[in-house]
């Protein structure tokens, strides 16, 4: 389920239109999703197209409404100059959101996947080793200064996207920022794949039913996220008119599109 959140963040990032037509293709993605990594046997695709719609009713009457309220604060705080204390809330918020929505997709399957075949659970750990690959292939190959010059390539693509053109000074401060701040790929690498152990260590055992939820809660704050913070702290003050009035735009327009998502049910 904590992948159905990180669809929503991409279409946040392609615009209003592809919020709607994500969430509500979301069970038919996340169908997907799960037969790529588990093939359910007998019973058990009913079972989780069951417990897949009472997520989605209860995420759409219930975490929808609290995006919608975020979005708008959001919006509102960069409207009139965001402090690094703004951009703690949003991060801190956004962190909780994720929680809850992770804990409450833990209790929908934690007795199901009790139910999982030994042979089942070998299909998910060879699954995780196939996307840790991957991981291994976009952000652990190459030289340190080959991977510092991908992370610069993503996150001017990434501010561009929501300031547009970012001019000399703010060009500058991200490009300070890329040399000085740690590459975390490493650390990424070592968290996903003790969260990984975990889950497997709990389906072995049987005991997903009471420790899913747990592990759920326990989800790590993101290496890094205090210097990435700290960047956009000092690029706030840069912001033309223009760019905060673009980004501010797109919040609200996200918080507008949530709140109709969240009322059509």
């Amino acid at each position: 389920m904590r992948a159905f959140g990180a669809a929503l963040a991409l279409a946040l990032l392609a615009g209003c239109s592809a919020i709607e037509f994500a969430y509500n293709n979301a069970d038919t993605w996340l169908r997907w999703q799960a037969a790529r990594y588990v093939e359910l046997e007998g019973g058990q695709a009913g079972e989780f197209e069951e417990r897949l719609q009472a997520f989605l009713g209860w995420h759409r009457a219930e975490a929808l409404p609290q995006y919608a309220r975020l979005a708008e604060e959001a919006g509102a705080r960069l409207a009139r100059g965001a402090s690094r204390g703004d951009l703690v809330w949003g991060y801190d918020a956004l962190q909780a959101q994720a929680r809850e929505g992770l804990q409450r997709a833990a209790g929908e399957v934690g007795d199901l996947l009790d139910g999982l075949t030994p042979a089942q659970i070998g299909q998910l750990e060879r699954r995780f080793a196939e996307r840790n690959r991957e991981f291994a292939r976009r952000w652990l190959e190459g030289t340190m200064q080959a991977r510092r010059a991908r992370r610069h390539e993503r996150l001017e693509g990434f501010l561009q996207d929501w300031l547009g053109e970012l001019d000399d000074a703010q060009r500058e401060h991200v490009r300070r920022y890329n040399e000085s701040a740690p590459l975390n790929g490493e650390r990424r690498d070592l968290e996903r794949r003790r969260r990984q152990a975990e889950l497997l260590a709990l389906l072995r055992a049987r005991d997903s039913a009471r420790g899913l939820a747990e592990w759920a809660r326990g989800w790590p704050r993101a290496p890094g996220a205090d210097d990435f913070l700290d960047m956009l702290a000092g690029l706030e003050p840069l912001l033309s008119a223009g760019q905060r009035a673009r980004a501010t735009a797109r919040l609200r327009g996200y918080a507008r599109n949530f709140t109709v998502l969240a009322a059509a049910r």
